[in-house]
């Protein structure tokens, strides 16, 4: 019975500490540039957002979104289906308005599957001619890095372990006692 309790412990604490040390998992492509840059200055609104990944990417209006954002929350979107090449993903852009500050979020696709979402920065130095898109139904914008759908949270991970580590603990333990009992 002893051996058993002292295996048990073992199995937990080597359970904990792997839990405990585990990295979280990292996106497999990097954004490694775009145009327009982050933080870029801009006389007219670019035509295209082009970015560049560290890997290949997969093709598919549906894989691939990006969102431009401007002043007050207002939202301009992309003009066609992305085109994708290799490692880089081109987006169209209708014209843009007011002067002002425009987040990009993106999401993509990597070639192993993987969401890989971000958000880059641009000023409009000058306005354009171009009118914000109608807001959307829910308020959420498709290609903003909140609506990535990152997969499983980690504690559910760590929740899922503990209820096995502790039914197998149970088990181990009444298994032991019935042992016991039979000599």
């Amino acid at each position: 019975m002893r051996r058993v309790v002292s295996l048990l412990l073992t199995g937990l604490v080597a359970g904990a500490v792997a839990l405990g040390t585990a990295a979280p998992a990292s996106a497999h492509n990097v954004l490694i540039s775009s145009d327009p840059k982050d933080g870029a200055q801009m006389e007219a609104g670019p035509a295209t957002i082009t970015l560049t990944f560290d890997q290949p990417v997969q093709a598919g209006e549906k894989f691939n979104t990006v969102t431009v954002t401007g002043p007050e929350g207002t939202r301009w979107e992309a003009d066609g289906e992305p085109t994708v090449k290799n490692n880089s993903v081109v987006f169209g852009v209708r014209p843009l308005g007011p002067a002002a500050e425009y987040a990009v979020g993106y999401r993509v696709l990597s070639a192993d599957g993987h969401p890989v979402t971000g958000s880059l920065k641009f000023t409009l130095t000058k306005a354009g001619s171009g009118t914000p898109a109608p807001a959307a139904a829910n308020g959420e914008q498709p290609g903003s890095p909140s609506s990535d759908g990152g997969g499983v949270p980690i504690w559910v991970w760590i929740v899922g372990a503990a209820v096995l580590l502790a039914g197998g603990a149970f088990l181990a333990l009444r298994g032991g006692a019935g042992e016991s009992d039979k000599r």
